[in-house]
């Protein structure tokens, strides 16, 4: 690939303005590259699917440009989302197809990226995150880990919908202890005031920083570093959406300074020794096992339960009310599912908080969100049938206290 050019700042808005031109003068949802897409508008997201679009995993070599320079070699690798995504003019802030712009042209406008490192890129894919199964995030982690044999530091564009499990996952299962920045935006690329040029340069300058070595995978959003694990999208709209509920953010990003106020256990450990042991060059695709969510309210019924359990759930995340709680119904259906060797876990509903105790084929989710237990239960059961190392795996990678 090329060496990045030295493109003036306002050539991040020129794009803008022409991608906006073009789509005035060209109907909405014309763009093929992918098979499944997410469209933003009034009505809230809709997601539509057909086939599996094909995902490429082929990692672009480092240029002999870049391996000459002293800056660091950063891998760009877009999964699409509303970072990618083309708005249906330059102030549609909601109307937009996500998943458009490819990661290469993003990159190419972005305005002295020069300065802060060597940068590659990769179209793993181009769609909103929810259209990604857990087989391409499984492809993703292993395109990741490729990466970053070559490179110094990957980024990972995707959507915020479900970011915070991919970032989970990534989290979870890749094995190199060189940084991984995951993220994305709340606005899309071609809207005047948007939050995606901004945090694209900024998760690039914190990957070249080297700053987050062994810390896993980290979000970089609005200025602000979270950990991948505990990290939750709390709005559907504004772009401080991303909060980590009762620890907080880890550091800040402020133009020339790069703040890292807090580290995650593997951080402190001898390099190569904190490796996630769900180590996916072990396991297929096929592997993966299946888990679901089911969440209690007032009289909740058992259905949901019985119904996961009979389309073939291996493990089920329970998202309870205060500390975990569920209905009478649920729980007789979760006594019956344990029967039949389903194993359980238990969560919060309420955002935030820390659930304890478990029982017999249950595990207690300490402080995760349910999605990102069940990111957890998924990985232990595909690992693993045995509940008490499972139950080990979320004592100790699941609640990594210091």
């Amino acid at each position: 690939m090329r060496k990045t050019s030295n493109l003036r700042p306002w050539a991040v808005w020129s794009t803008a303005a022409l991608t906006a031109l073009t789509i005035s003068l060209s109907p909405i949802g014309t763009y093929a590259a992918h098979a499944a897409t997410e469209v933003k508008g009034t009505t809230g997201a809709v997601q539509t699917a057909s086939t599996t679009p094909a995902r490429n995993t082929s990692i672009p070599a480092v240029p002999d440009s870049s391996k000459q320079s002293a800056l660091p070699n950063v891998l760009v690798i877009g999964t699409g989302g509303t970072i990618a995504g083309q708005s249906e003019d330059a102030t549609s802030f909601q109307n937009y197809k996500a998943g458009t712009l490819p990661i290469g042209e993003m990159v190419d406008a972005l305005p002295d990226k020069q300065k802060i490192a060597d940068v590659s890129t990769l179209q793993f894919g181009n769609s909103g995150s929810g259209s990604y199964s857990m087989a391409d995030l499984y492809d993703l982690s292993q395109t990741v880990d490729k990466a970053l044999a070559l490179y110094d530091s990957v980024v990972v564009t995707t959507g915020t919908d479900t970011m915070e499990e991919i970032a989970y996952f990534l989290d979870m299962t890749v094995q190199s202890d060189k940084p991984v920045v995951i993220t994305g935006s709340m606005r899309p690329w071609t809207v005047i005031g948007s939050d995606a040029q901004a945090n694209l340069y900024n998760a690039i300058k914190l990957a070249g920083s080297g700053r987050t070595t062994s810390f896993g995978t980290v979000l970089m959003l609005n200025d602000t570093i979270q950990l991948a694990r505990g990290v939750s999208k709390t709005n559907d709209y504004r772009t401080d959406t991303f909060e980590t509920p009762m620890l907080g953010a880890v550091g800040y990003i402020d133009e020339e300074n790069i703040r890292i106020y807090r580290a995650p256990a593997r951080a402190l450990k001898p390099e190569g020794t904190a490796k996630p042991v769900f180590d996916l060059s072990k396991i297929t695709k096929a592997d993966l096992a299946k888990v679901e969510i089911a969440i209690s309210y007032q009289e909740a019924g058992g259905g949901a339960i019985e119904g996961f359990v009979s389309n073939g759930a291996q493990g089920i995340v329970t998202s309870g009310t205060g500390a975990g709680g569920i209905s009478r119904a649920m729980g007789q259906a979760r006594t019956k599912a344990i029967e039949e060797g389903v194993i359980f876990v238990t969560t919060t509903r309420t955002g935030s908080g820390s659930v304890y105790g478990g029982g017999k084929g249950i595990i207690a989710g300490d402080n995760l969100s349910p999605q990102q237990a069940r990111v957890v239960l998924m990985l232990g059961l595909s690992f693993s049938d045995d509940f008490d190392t499972i139950k080990k795996w979320f004592e100790t990678y699941g609640t990594p206290e210091v």
